[in-house]
């Protein structure tokens, strides 16, 4: 794994990470197509690094928002701080429960077999892609319709809305295509959250849930290093910094991009690109990739 591949791949990441298109495809793709897997342990590594420098651009992009919002007084970070904990909650429920079921009915007999083994497999990226993609052009659709009629969005999620958005996400998290950002941004419009703050509070979830995945991948390459005897880790490691911080800047330029996107009303054209990117990455898979 070369330092060009590894900017490369940075710069898709920090790009896709932040637009609802699904960056876990991007980068699964990109690293087909240079001839890389993206199921090894080393991979996965490099792909939760490049997402940690994409969390610290959403905490630099956010951070004057949340404070208004979040942190301009007890009572209010109160508030969302129960909003993030249920959000949260859900997530790890479902998502570990759906990891486990795939876990042990596709990988029955199999020892040692994880959830990520599934993730260089396009045929199943492209179901999900195409399923981001229609959630996010529904949720496009239902914004449009509902623009005019006054009080028909609420500022912040109630903590109804926020266990939906939060089992979104869990739903989210086995599926490399299954865009998280989309998906719970997405839920949040279609339960009636306004689509600003729906942005803001799925990225708080972002911020939140990024530090554990981050750990489980550190510990499953250790375990995978000792099982192949001892292998140095310090090149990966250190590759993986270099990723991260590159994907930092690319993703500050995506969130730009995304709000000016949201709030001009043009959410539904990241859903028919993902419709698209389907289409493509099923034709990838048919060509033998």
């Amino acid at each position: 794994m070369s330092l060009l591949n590894i900017i490369i791949l940075a710069i898709v990441q920090g790009l896709a990470e932040l637009l609802p298109v699904s960056s876990s495809a991007h980068v699964v793709v990109a690293e087909k197509l240079l001839g890389l897997d993206p199921s090894s342990p080393p991979m996965t590594l490099l792909l939760v690094m490049l997402h940690t420098g994409t969390m610290f651009a959403v905490i630099v992009y956010f951070w004057q928002q949340w404070r208004r919002t979040y942190f301009q007084s007890l009572p209010a970070f109160k508030n969302v701080a129960v909003l993030v904990v249920i959000a949260t909650g859900c997530t790890a429920v479902i998502g570990e429960v759906i990891i486990k079921l795939i876990e042990m009915t596709a990988f029955r007999g199999l020892p040692h077999a994880e959830i990520e083994d599934l993730f260089s497999h396009l045929e199943l990226i492209a179901p999900a892609l195409a399923a981001a993609g229609t959630l996010i052009l529904v949720a496009g659709i239902f914004e449009k319709r509902r623009q005019g009629r006054s009080g028909a969005e609420t500022r912040d999620p109630t903590p109804a809305q926020a266990a939906l958005i939060g089992a979104v996400q869990g739903l989210c998290l086995p599926f490399r295509g299954f865009s998280r950002s989309g998906a719970t941004i997405s839920a949040g419009m279609l339960a009636g959250v306004a689509k600003t703050r729906a942005e803001a509070f799925s990225f708080a979830l972002a911020v939140v849930l990024t530090p554990p995945v981050v750990l489980r991948e550190v510990l499953r390459l250790v375990h995978a290093a000792r099982a192949a005897g001892g292998a140095d880790l310090a090149p990966v490691a250190m590759m993986s910094v270099v990723g991260a911080v590159v994907a930092f800047v690319a993703g500050l330029v995506a969130l730009k991009w995304l709000s000016r996107w949201l709030e001009g009303g043009r959410w539904y054209l990241f859903g028919i690109y993902c419709l698209v990117a389907a289409a493509a990455v099923e034709w990838l898979h048919t060509a033998g990739y």
